[in-house]
């Protein structure tokens, strides 16, 4: 999943996470596991001393309001949005359901908040600080130009790896190792300053 986190002064729910929440087509039960340890783990917020940064929702006892927001997977045709990287609703509302569930089951559940899937809302927010965090489960890119670049690095490195060393740099290293026995690789540390041209 791909989320937008808001910290937030909740008019509704106090203080806490604003979550808003798009669900891919390739989205899987370990990207929402992966965002379920982040929503709840996130250093966001300040300790008692005011020092930034160093606690989460369940550190401060703090609500999660979550919103499902398909719009999070727009690609634009032109100046027309394209949402087909989103899981289609009836695949998406029982995901949706079950990240909230793995979130009341991991932390407390009347801490947990949501809003109504699929519906028109209007939220009322109010921000605290601004902070605004984008995250994305790292199972890779949904972009289909991304997915290809990501493919052809891939093969690249499986490439690489099957090769190995070739016996041709092999039989250089000893070459150079026979002709010259002062000569260091530089594993050892030894730097010399006296270098013939």
């Amino acid at each position: 999943p791909s989320l937008v986190l808001e910290r937030e002064q909740i008019s509704s729910i106090g203080r806490g996470l604003c979550v808003l929440l798009g669900i891919s087509v390739e989205d899987t039960q370990k990207d929402a596991d992966y965002i379920v340890r982040k929503i709840l783990n996130l250093r966001l917020f300040e300790d008692e001393n005011g020092r930034a940064w160093t606690k989460s929702v369940m550190d401060r006892d703090f609500e999660v309001l979550c919103v499902s927001q398909f719009t999070l997977h727009c690609v634009l045709k032109g100046n027309k949005p394209d949402f087909h990287l989103a899981m289609p609703a009836e695949l998406a509302q029982p995901f949706y359901n079950s990240i909230l569930e793995n979130m009341r089951s991991t932390y407390k559940p009347e801490l947990i908040k949501d809003g109504k899937f699929g519906a028109y809302m209007q939220v009322s927010i109010q921000n605290d600080g601004p902070v605004t965090v984008e995250l994305a489960s790292p199972t890779g890119p949904t972009d289909p130009k991304q997915l290809s670049k990501q493919e052809k690095q891939q093969q690249r490195k499986e490439k690489t790896r099957s090769k190995g060393p070739s016996d041709s740099s092999r039989d250089k290293g000893a070459l150079r190792s026979r002709q010259d026995p002062n000569a260091s690789s530089g594993a050892e540390g030894d730097v010399s300053s006296e270098r013939e041209p």
